[in-house]
């Protein structure tokens, strides 16, 4: 990590810019601004920054979509920015790759609180990042950010990735839906913690007949989930 952190900012509305990038700039973030979907992705691809700090409504192109797109470039961390506060929006956030979510209104403070807290998550995370988890069949690298099952380059967004690798890392340990969103995602989720689910489903479907191999994702009923070995 530089020693001081590019943050995107985007949102359509100039006066959340500008209160956002003025608390940013005062802890010693370089900070950029976009206006819409589209300008966020050319910023995006001209310099990558180390956050992107994404408003969910935007003309044109809106936040979810700017996301998708992001995450097909690579990890760089995303907030989202919105001022739905329904667990809808904040569970889809979550399923399409958002390290955290802020709602409008939001106080600054907690805004600069939460940049802090997910650039230190990632910081803290490369330097643990070394060498790969293998199982019969199976070989998961965080370094790389590579899956391989069977011989074959599976296709895992992050957070399947990371979900698996963390369960992997730690096989036969039951863990809670709400420890893997801290452990994961980073963060106490207050609503639905459906999305573990989610993500447990998408990963098993992309490694079918495991149980040959001797491991597996299993569901401990009324719990939560291990990775049995």
């Amino acid at each position: 990590m530089k020693d001081r952190p590019n943050i995107l900012v985007v949102d359509d509305d100039p006066n959340i810019s500008r209160l956002e990038q003025l608390y940013l700039e005062k802890e010693n973030y370089e900070v950029r601004t976009a206006d819409s979907g589209d300008a966020a992705l050319a910023e995006f691809r001209r310099l990558p920054p180390d956050l992107i700090l994404l408003d969910v409504m935007l003309p044109g192109m809106d936040g979810y979509q700017v996301l998708k797109n992001v995450r097909k470039a690579g990890n760089i961390p995303v907030i989202m920015v919105t001022a739905r506060g329904e667990t809808f929006d904040k569970v889809l956030c979550l399923e399409l790759g958002a390290d955290d979510y802020i709602t409008k209104p939001f106080d600054g403070k907690e805004m600069v609180a939460r940049v802090k807290a997910v650039l230190r998550r990632v910081q803290g995370g490369e330097e643990e990042k070394q060498g790969d988890i293998s199982f019969p069949g199976l070989t998961v690298s965080i370094a790389e950010y590579d899956v391989h099952y069977e011989g074959r380059r599976i296709d895992m967004p992050p957070k399947e990735l990371e979900v698996l690798f963390f369960l992997a890392s730690h096989p036969n340990q039951v863990f809670t839906r709400e420890q893997l969103l801290s452990q994961v995602w980073g963060f106490d989720f207050f609503g639905d913690s459906r999305t573990v689910d989610v993500h447990i489903k998408r990963v098993r479907e992309k490694l079918p007949d495991s149980e040959k191999y001797g491991w597996g994702i299993s569901t401990v009923r009324g719990v939560g989930y291990k990775f049995s070995a």
